[in-house]
């Protein structure tokens, strides 16, 4: 059951994620459907014996086989555009988090407020308790409220950088010089972690991202004594 569970995606945290494997488990069935009768029609030629030498053409399933993968096409085209535009869309946000990629570290800046901003580092190995995860945990982790919409804008100050919280559904490149926006909802309380995925030199694998997702008044009274 474990092996199972690591070859799956995470659990969702978002909307946007749970669309995202929605429209995997979609593409996954059409995927195995095809593979099923491909297979059916490769077992069904090994054995038939018959062959006629004098065939020079059948329209007939040329014609099925030209418009059959057009409309497979279409079936996962669909629902890949609208999820494209889903993603692309900001909608109102609520709060506005700012992150800027170092060599190897994250900056925060929330834009609401005056002076809320601090870097988040991976957490050393000698400070680490029985309940943190090894190369996944930080010392400043970023709070958040769920059940809010929030704008996150992502650049960097050296090299590409890569946030990315798998559970939210959100990848976007941090480039220097340059502002990328996505945004999310969390719609549950937890703890969520993620990574740098752009192979940023020699300490990429350092670079961990964790989100607590709180209740409004707990990020109100956390914003109030960063202040």
């Amino acid at each position: 059951m474990t092996t199972w569970n690591n070859l799956s995606l995470q659990d969702s945290a978002s909307p946007i994620m749970e669309q995202l494997i929605y429209f995997h488990d979609h593409t996954l069935m059409i995927i195995i459907m095809i593979l099923l009768m491909v297979s059916y029609m490769m077992m069904i030629l090994f054995k038939n014996k018959l062959i006629n030498r004098f065939l020079l053409e059948g329209q007939l399933i040329e014609v099925a086989w030209t418009i059959t993968p057009a409309v497979i096409l279409i079936f996962i085209a669909m629902p890949s555009l609208r999820l494209l535009y889903l993603m692309d869309e900001i909608n109102k946000p609520v709060l506005t988090l700012k992150t800027i990629g170092h060599q190897w570290y994250w900056s925060y800046e929330y834009s609401d407020f005056l002076k809320a901003e601090f870097d988040s580092y991976m957490m050393p190995t000698q400070d680490m308790t029985d309940s943190t995860f090894r190369l996944l945990d930080v010392d400043n982790r970023t709070i958040l409220p769920f059940n809010t919409f929030i704008r996150i804008i992502i650049t960097a100050a050296d090299v590409l950088h890569s946030w990315t919280v798998p559970s939210l559904g959100v990848k976007a490149d941090g480039t220097p010089g340059r502002l990328n926006q996505t945004s999310f909802l969390i719609n549950r309380p937890g703890v969520l972690y993620g990574q740098c995925s752009e192979i940023c030199g020699a300490n990429h694998s350092f670079m961990p991202i964790v989100i607590e997702s709180v209740t409004t008044n707990s990020f109100i009274n956390w914003i109030s004594n960063l202040n």
